[in-house]
């Protein structure tokens, strides 16, 4: 039977084959070209299953998955040279962004699009909150969106709890798989249950403390809406490790450096010490967003993600 991997829980599988969804579990190892994973089998992925039947409980085994056409991985939490998929087979992926309740900062967003980017899956950044936000926070927004939108981002201020722009995510999504994703906190459930109030899913209050989401979502969770549009729900991520990205080629993934790449004196210019480097000059000219650059330069060395508050500070200086 040929199936779609709606639930994973590390061990079982939850796979839907027309309307029927089976519990199912994998028989042996997997090994998929190319990536060392910590998760075999992601949600969205197609696959081939047997039914078989102990105890008289019907249940499945995975015998091959299909060739993905993307997927977003990850560096995982506690493995630093295993990846974890998050989701395949995506049309499009919504980055939930939120100002100060938590706070989401450029370095987050940079390495998830740079990620996206690389792996063919197209994303939008949704400002979640919109109605709580003071003036300068507004400002904020702004100043971000005025960043992404000229790269060639679509940005949609959204405010799930009083169904701001909802309808605009709706429509976005009519046919298609998409994927939630952003830190624990910014709202990816409400907007869910907004989008869909039938699923009725779990919603925890931010942190006071930390002034982060306290997690409620486990796994990653596809569902069937009822517009003809699936959503996979996501885990709250804290930081987004970049995956194994050669540096002659980590420019191509932000837009505007690639845009510019042709006019570079050199041909493997990395955008750092050449001399005559059209990036560098567009830095110069404010034509490139600091924060941006800073950003890809944290990933060409190899740091990992900081959260760092000073960085919509020093861009606009």
């Amino acid at each position: 039977m040929i199936g779609i991997v709606y639930k994973s829980t590390g061990s079982w599988y939850l796979v839907k084959s027309e309307d029927t969804s089976y519990k199912c579990r994998i028989k042996g190892k997997f090994r998929l070209k190319g990536i060392k994973s910590t998760n075999p089998i992601a949600v969205g992925d197609k696959v081939d299953f047997d039914l078989e039947t102990k105890n008289n409980e019907e249940t499945g085994v995975i015998t091959n998955i299909y060739e993905r056409d993307n997927f977003i991985v990850r560096k995982s939490v506690n493995l630093s040279k295993q990846t974890h998929v998050i989701a395949s087979n995506i049309d499009q992926v919504f980055l939930l962004i939120t100002i100060n309740n938590p706070p989401t900062f450029t370095t987050f967003i940079d390495r998830f699009l740079v990620t996206a980017e690389a792996y063919s899956v197209k994303t939008i950044l949704v400002f979640n909150k919109i109605d709580s936000y003071e003036i300068e926070q507004r400002a904020e927004i702004l100043y971000l969106k005025d960043i992404y939108e000229a790269i060639g981002y679509q940005c949609i201020e959204v405010s799930a709890t009083q169904n701001k722009n909802v309808d605009k995510i709706k429509e976005l999504m009519l046919g298609k798989s998409s994927m939630f994703v952003g830190h624990s906190g910014v709202g990816k459930t409400t907007l869910v249950n907004a989008i869909e109030p039938s699923l009725n899913l779990k919603t925890k209050e931010i942190s006071e403390q930390y002034k982060q989401g306290k997690h409620t979502t486990t796994f990653a969770e596809m569902f069937d809406l009822s517009f003809n549009a699936r959503i996979i729900d996501t885990p709250g991520i804290k930081g987004f490790g970049v995956v194994d990205m050669d540096k002659d080629e980590l420019g191509d993934y932000f837009p505007e450096f690639f845009a510019l790449k042709q006019n570079c004196k050199f041909n493997n210019c990395i955008h750092v010490n050449e001399p005559k480097c059209a990036v560098k000059d567009a830095l110069e000219n404010d034509e490139i967003s600091w924060s941006r650059y800073k950003s890809y330069l944290q990933i060409l060395e190899g740091e990992e993600e900081h959260y760092r508050t000073d960085v919509w500070e020093k861009d606009k200086e």
